[in-house]
């Protein structure tokens, strides 16, 4: 039983998520992910304006005037969610924890597929597979994955990108629109990235923090990692330190963007304290470009 409140807080976030979805990335979606082909549709007189290249000749001199073909875009796609709930998502130090940008972009990305009657699943996880939902259609799966996103507990508040880029590539047999959507504070999953990039189209949506890139000096703190618990005490007022940590997390963005330019995956990068419209529309304006 979902207690009341967090029961209003889904709803809010529900109507949030659906007015994005609608509104705001309402043609830009359906333009960045095409559909699998053209399929034939039927046969129709010719009227002026038509392409005279898709005139049916055999149709045509059958009945002594031309008609053409028509064909409609096969439109229905599979998205697949890759959602990270390890426990560095429950950290924040400006608007919200990186568990509720996870849980914004999870939710639009769910109503923007099923607005074009796309199917829509998603796979939680940590350092293993804690919840595969099934890919399906309508308003109230799509409910149901919210609620999923917001009341699921992890039994493992580790990180293990590999096991669950491993489980999609088992589960998932066809061609899907793949989002993973994690902070990506791990190593050794780079071979599984590159297989999973050549069957699917693969986008990965990174979430941060700025307290993340750069330690903030606030002198003598005592700082706890989320995921293993342990306990340490850091002077931040030094400015060694925090160069030596600034120096570390640009040495391991400049590795991620390498892999992930390697293997040809998309990647938009969102801050908890920054836009997320402006980075998913460019997303959507280079994939409609370069359809």
């Amino acid at each position: 039983m979902i207690p009341e409140e967090v029961l209003k807080k889904i709803q809010r976030f529900h109507f949030k998520t659906r007015y994005m979805a609608s509104d705001i990335f309402a043609g830009q979606y359906e333009s960045a992910f095409k559909g699998r082909g053209i399929e034939f549709a039927e046969v129709r007189e010719y009227q002026p304006g038509d392409d005279i290249r898709s005139i049916d000749w055999n149709v045509s001199a059958r009945f002594g005037h031309p008609f053409v073909k028509v064909f409609h875009e096969e439109r229905e796609l599979t998205i697949i969610l890759l959602l990270d709930l390890s426990g560095s998502h429950l950290f924040g130090t400006r608007k919200e924890f990186k568990r509720e940008l996870l849980a914004t972009v999870a939710g639009m990305l769910a109503f923007l597929a099923i607005r074009t009657n796309d199917k829509v699943g998603a796979i939680l996880f940590s350092s293993k597979v804690e919840k595969f939902i099934p890919p399906q259609k309508g308003p109230s799966h799509v409910w149901r994955l919210i609620k999923e996103i917001f009341t699921y507990k992890p039994q493992d508040l580790t990180t293990n990108l590999e096991t669950v880029l491993i489980y999609l590539n088992r589960v998932m047999r066809r061609h899907a629109i793949v989002f993973l959507i994690s902070d990506c504070m791990d190593t050794g999953f780079e071979k599984s990235l590159r297989m999973t990039a050549k069957k699917h189209d693969l986008t990965i949506i990174r979430l941060c923090d700025p307290a993340e890139k750069e330690l903030p000096n606030v002198g003598f703190a005592t700082l706890r990692d989320p995921e293993t618990g342990q306990v340490a005490m850091f002077n931040t007022g030094s400015k060694v330190l925090r160069e030596k940590w600034l120096n570390y997390r640009k040495e391991e963005d400049a590795k991620l963007y390498d892999l992930i330019k390697k293997s040809g995956v998309a990647l938009v990068d969102l801050s908890t304290d920054g836009p997320l419209v402006e980075p998913l529309a460019r997303l959507f304006d280079t994939r409609s470009r370069r359809s």
